[in-house]
């Protein structure tokens, strides 16, 4: 552990700790945050109702729209010559989320990223690949600064060029390497066809996050590198990466919230009221610390649960995997769907690889769902043309023609959808260099 004493607190200490910075915040953000103002005025809450971290749920939400309609510096708590850094989120349209950090911001930022890295496994004087885009995106400087603080020899890599990144994982000998799920799953299908034994890397641990990712993925990229695969979680407005990670020796089980700094709720997506611990809702962060631009009760359009482990080595409450986005998320013929749903059950066929893209459209008045997905690379003896998957063997044609009907109707029988399957080509479908990889397209108007 990074921080044993914060990372072990007893609940009941955690919880006044907890309430002392959420009536700090709630002080400061009344006084210097005119949105805050307004709007608790208009809920008719007074700083002084707010005695303790139980009393949250009386206060607003925040969400994105609003920090839109405040751009760019309307949610400042500091002048702005006081700020030491400035970082633009991803995922927007139109204007860019703004998020702004003290000298102070910066030094927490660091702290919970170091925690999230030693929980991921890495080590004091390990060398550290950082795959992660440097420049206005929080992923590659944050994790590049909690790497110091931890210890680690980080190496600036960012994002793209792969052939340069296995170069340097052969070269270099690191230990650890940070990126997205899809480009893990890139370099190990690079390392693959280039024939480069992972006996000349020297790869240990993969901290991937940015996308949601499951089981199946996990699995692929623990073969094709070598390593423990955990996943870090954050977001822009909360700090960037470090808001929560999972242990490498606890893996499935959730990922730990630093929740001395961001007070997580889960709340109903239509009423917005707290669910009860292991219901799924929309996840709302609060960000107790953060001086430039704190956040009360922000709405993260994150679809999870959250719960405490009575048998985990920390203190502090887990979320669960992200199934989707609230935002995200599809309605298909009156059906809620989210596309991990449908990567889950691609993960129960040896034959396929969990990649694959949701392609929607509509005719008539009625959607539809095709489903690519990519066969395993030693499959049968199929050719490739135009990317798909065909054969002049007419039993060939009949394996893949069964293949797909399975898993259609493993879709329909657990999701309640009707979908038409794609057998592509491995390798077939678009893969990030770097990027976050979409799984859905929406060629709806």
């Amino acid at each position: 552990m990074f921080n044993k004493e914060i990372e072990t607190l007893e609940l009941t200490e955690l919880r006044e700790l907890q309430s002392r910075r959420l009536v700090n915040l709630v002080n400061t953000v009344y006084e210097k945050v005119p949105f805050y103002k307004k709007a608790f005025d208009e809920k008719g809450i007074k700083v002084s109702d707010i005695k303790s971290i139980n009393d949250i749920h009386k206060l607003p939400f925040t969400k994105k729209t609003d920090l839109r309609d405040n751009y760019p510096f309307g949610f400042l708590t500091v002048p702005e010559s006081e700020l030491a850094r400035i970082h633009c989120s991803s995922g927007t349209t139109g204007k860019p989320t703004v998020v702004a950090y003290t000298e102070n911001d910066l030094e927490l930022f660091s702290e919970v990223v170091a925690r999230s890295l030693a929980a991921a496994g890495a080590k004091p004087g390990m060398k550290l690949h950082n795959a992660y885009g440097y420049g206005l995106f929080t992923g590659g400087i944050g994790v590049h600064y909690g790497g110091e603080k931890l210890g680690l020899s980080v190496i600036p890599v960012s994002g793209g060029m792969t052939e340069r990144q296995i170069n340097l994982l052969r070269d270099f000998k690191s230990e650890v390497i940070c990126c997205t799920p899809s480009y893990a799953q890139t370099i190990g299908a690079e390392l693959k066809k280039r024939g480069i034994s992972l006996s000349e890397l020297n790869l240990k641990y993969a901290v991937l996050g940015a996308e949601p990712w499951t089981e199946g993925i996990r699995q692929q990229v623990e073969e094709s590198l070598g390593v423990v695969a955990t996943n870090i979680f954050g977001l822009s407005e909360v700090i960037g990466p470090g808001v929560s990670q999972e242990a490498y020796d606890e893996k499935g089980t959730g990922s730990y919230i630093w929740e001395d700094h961001f007070f997580p709720e889960v709340v109903d997506r239509y009423t917005g009221e707290p669910l009860p611990y292991g219901e799924e809702g929309v996840l709302v962060f609060t960000t107790l610390t953060k001086e430039a631009m704190p956040f009360v009760r922000y709405w993260t359009n994150d679809i999870c649960s959250i719960d405490y482990d009575q048998q985990g080595s920390r203190t502090h409450i887990k979320m669960s995997a992200i199934k989707g986005r609230a935002d995200d998320m599809l309605i298909i013929r009156g059906v809620n769907l989210f596309h991990t749903q449908v990567e889950e059950l691609i993960h129960d066929f040896v034959e396929l690889v969990p990649n694959y893209q949701l392609v929607v459209t509509k005719q008539g008045i009625m959607d539809k769902v095709e489903v690519k997905v990519e066969l395993s690379q030693n499959y049968g003896k199929s050719q490739n043309v135009n990317g798909v998957l065909t054969s002049e063997m007419v039993n060939e044609n009949e394996k893949l023609s069964f293949l797909s009907k399975r898993l259609g109707k493993k879709i329909k029988d657990n999701i309640g959808i009707s979908m038409n399957v794609t057998l592509m080509a491995h390798n077939q479908i678009p893969k990030s260099e770097g990027g976050k990889l979409s799984r859905i397209v929406d060629l709806r108007e």
